[in-house]
This record gives C-alpha cells, structure tokens and sequence, in this order.
C-alpha cells in the first residue's frame, strides 16, 4: 500500500514540474448560436493545446461564454424568453462544439456561473474600488449596443459603428469608471518590449497607434434602469458591472494557472484584450499575459456574414455533412491565421477532395497496399530522411510562431515528397522493401504531425499502419 503512495505521490511530483502552458479563446458571446467564426478560433487555440501536449506540458484549455449585457436583453426579447432560458440554450450550443470539432478544452465557465464566476468579479471591484481605480462620476457618451461599449465619434463611419453598420445610442447616467488612463503609459511599454506579445505586428502597430491617440477612463458599470441583465455592483445594487469588465475576469478562474501563455481573439474584441485587460492586470498586481493571437473574419463569399443577408455559417451542419476533421482542416489551411479568409462551399469541397482525399487518403492506401505485414517504419534513404528532417523544423517553426496553414503546408510538402518518391522507385514492381520501409515511416511522421490539426485522422492512420499491411483500403477522412 505504501509503495502505491509513493508512486502517486512520484507522479504527481512529475506531472507538477512539467512547464505550464495555459491557453484560452475569447469568451464567446451568446447573443447568437455559434457560427465559423468562433469554430475557426476554437480550432486554433485546440491546435495549440494539443501540440504543447505532445510536447510534454502541463496543459489547461478554457474556453466559455460571455452572457450578460444589453445585446443580450435585447435578443433574449425578440426570442421571447428570459435572458436566463436563453442563454442557457445558447451557452448549451457552444458547449456542443467540443464534441463536434473535436474540442480539447479542459474546462468550459460561464459568466452567470454564480459560484465561480462572480466571487471573482466581486473580489476584484471591491480591490480596485478601495484602491481608487475605480469611481463615480456621470457621464455622457455614444454607446454601441452590437460592441457592447462607448465609442468615440471619430471612430464612427458615417455616424455609424463600422463593425455593427448601426448608429450608437447617446447615454447619459451616472456610471463607475476605472482609470484606464492611468495604466494606459506602461501597457504600451510592456507590448513594446514585448513583455506582451501580440500577433499579428500589425495588430500591435495598431493598438500602439491608438494609445498614442489619448486614452480616456472608461465606464465600468450600467443603471440598472437601463441595465438589469448582470452582475450587480457589490455595495451598489443599482449599478449594473459592465460586462467587459466582469467577462474579462473569467480567465482568472483557474487560480493556480494565470497568467495565461495565450489568448486566442478575434480582431474585433482585441482591443479589450490588449489595453482594458493588462491594464486591469496592472492595477491588480497581477502577471499579464504573454501571447495575444489575433484572428481576422471569416467572409463567405466576398462578403461579410450576417442575418440580414442569410449567409450564416453552421458549424454543425458544416460537421454533419463533411464530417469534423474536415471542417478542421479548411478553416486551418484555407483561412490565414492572422487575416481575414474567404469561405465558399465549392472552396470546401476542392479542399476535401483534392487535399484529403486524392492527396492524404491516396497516399495512405498506396503504401498500406504495398506492404505485406513484415516491413517496419524505418528510414533508410539519405535524400529523403533530409527532406523529412527540413520538413519537421519548418513544421515546428510555424507552430511555435502560430501560422498554423504554414505548418499545414509543410505536412503536404511531405505529402508531395512521398507522391514523388513512389514514381521515382516504383516499389509496385520493384518490391523493395527499404522503400516500403522508407514510406511507412513518411507516413508515421505524417500522421505524427497531423495530430494537433486531424487528431482522428492521425489516430486512424496510426491505426492503419498497426494492422495488415496487405489489405487494400481507402483512407475516409
């Protein structure tokens, strides 16, 4: 019995001292059942999570939704439900797609989650409240309801919100403000000595450049006369706490995890992310975070996706028809990780069928064909060992500098390799078995590098190369 103790206690030593990598999404907003947008940013953040833990670190995804504020009053209205009932549907959904797209998260937390969301918001007010970065003051402004947030006429667009196409409504209350202004100074200078990093550069030029414009106090809170649908200011009850302000907060749920090594973002929340939250974090003597990912949009057709125009993507329906690690693959290598991307369905299915099918299915069941159940995965030719070699740096480069379609690339590259490499030795009439061996250690590589992008068509393949080599199969992916 105590020889199992010690050995417990052993692993649990080991587990302990492996690097921590903590990495989240955004907080998705349930004003609206999920769409590809936040799959893509889903997606991005599983890819990294699982390829830190192929790496050996001690790994913890969250993910979660963002369920207070007035877009969602509003929407919950149209709906005809409480705000409660619907965002427990919509919550629900978005939960759905860890098992749609294969999703790795550990952890998923809601903003109305009363016992482990709102202590931390609570905590945190009465923190900076006593300290003085937060106060009261009235206020009047332009407020978008679609961002959820005041904005300045200058950044208006022909009166209107250029994310939303809608004008902003004028508020005027009495409202908490935390001294963003004050922290605004070393915020900057923690992104410019890369303290905090932010991908794409062009997106830290551009929160650089918006610093640089004069950064104001911001409200941190909503009359309940205008507001009811959150968390109540402590001490305050007829102040709502804005909910950018508390949402942000839910990162720091998993205590003994913060700060976290990535926050996976869309460029139109990244703001938040990048000035209002270290600024939070500075003021709360808290570690900022190290890796800021931005995403660009996801248009389909040209065009951007909205109600109005009926071009909502599913990414269920998406799933259902294709099937996940299809879904997976388009909106990691057709979409560029940091850009906007284009979505068509005849893009999708050239994708599938020209790169998984013909490319990646073809090449798997060449060479399973080839093998008569004795040949191991081993290599032999120099030439090609080289290449496999380049390959795997250049794969690992991508990853580690989040150009996930690059690092998709380098594993077609070897795709193209093997292709090649089968034309030149004609192992079908030579019988060779070094070459065999040559290729099914190729494709062990290869289903060893899909395994953070593909995982159940990396798991299948592995599978394949274990069983009899004789048989003749296609690879579904």
């Amino acid at each position: 019995m105590m020889g199992f103790l010690f050995l417990g206690k052993m692993i649990k030593f080991r587990i302990n001292m492996k690097k921590k990598f903590y990495i989240t999404t955004s907080i998705a907003y349930t004003n609206a059942p999920p769409h590809i947008g936040f799959a893509l940013e889903a997606i991005q953040a599983d890819v990294l999570a699982r390829y830190h833990r192929l790496l050996g670190d001690n790994v913890f995804f969250l993910t979660g939704t963002d369920e207070h504020g007035s877009k969602i009053e509003r929407a919950a209205k149209e709906a005809g439900k409480t705000p409660e009932q619907f965002t427990n549907e919509i919550s629900e959904k978005f939960q759905n797609l860890k098992d749609a797209l294969n999703i790795s998260n550990n952890d998923f937390i809601r903003t109305t989650d009363r016992k482990r969301h709102w202590p931390t918001v609570e905590r945190v007010w009465k923190q900076l409240l006593g300290k003085g970065d937060i106060y009261k003051k009235k206020y009047k402004g332009l407020y978008c309801v679609g961002c959820e947030a005041f904005v300045k006429e200058k950044d208006l667009v022909d009166g209107k919100c250029p994310n939303h196409q809608k004008e902003p409504e004028i508020i005027e209350e009495e409202n908490y403000f935390f001294r963003l202004s004050e922290y605004s100074k070393q915020v900057k200078e923690e992104i410019e000595k890369g303290d905090i990093k932010i991908i794409p550069e062009t997106r830290e030029n551009e929160i650089l450049s918006f610093i640089d414009q004069g950064i104001e106090d911001i409200s941190v809170s909503r009359s309940k006369e205008k507001l009811k649908w959150g968390i109540p200011v402590p001490g305050d009850p007829d102040q709502i706490i804005y909910v950018w302000f508390e949402a942000l907060l839910n990162y720091l749920y998993p205590k003994d995890r913060w700060p976290a090594d990535v926050h996976c973002v869309g460029k139109d929340i990244f703001r938040f992310h990048a000035l209002m939250w270290p600024a939070m974090l500075i003021a709360l003597d808290l570690p900022r975070p190290k890796n800021i990912l931005v995403h660009g949009f996801i248009n389909v057709n040209g065009q951007k996706m909205s109600k109005s125009l009926g071009n909502i993507v599913d990414p269920f329906e998406l799933v259902s028809k294709y099937g996940t690690d299809a879904v997976r693959y388009f909106l990691l290598r057709e979409i560029p990780s940091t850009e906007d991307g284009d979505f068509t369905y005849e893009k999708f299915e050239e994708r599938y069928n020209s790169d998984l099918a013909r490319g990646l299915g073809n090449l798997v069941a060449r060479v399973l064909k080839l093998t008569d159940g004795d040949n191991k995965p081993r290599i032999k030719n120099d030439g090609l060992k080289r290449k496999i070699e380049e390959i795997e740096k250049n794969y690992k480069n991508s990853l580690e500098n989040f150009r996930f379609n690059d690092a998709l690339a380098e594993i077609w590259e070897l795709i193209s390799v093997c292709d090649k490499y089968i034309e030149q030795k004609k192992p079908w009439e030579t019988k060779d078995k070094e070459v065999i061996c040559d290729l099914l250690y190729a494709i062990s590589k290869i289903s060893e590098f899909l395994q953070p992008f593909l995982p159940k068509t990396s798991e299948k393949i592995l599978d394949q190369l274990k069983e009899k080599r004789g048989k003749s199969l296609f690879l579904r992916i």
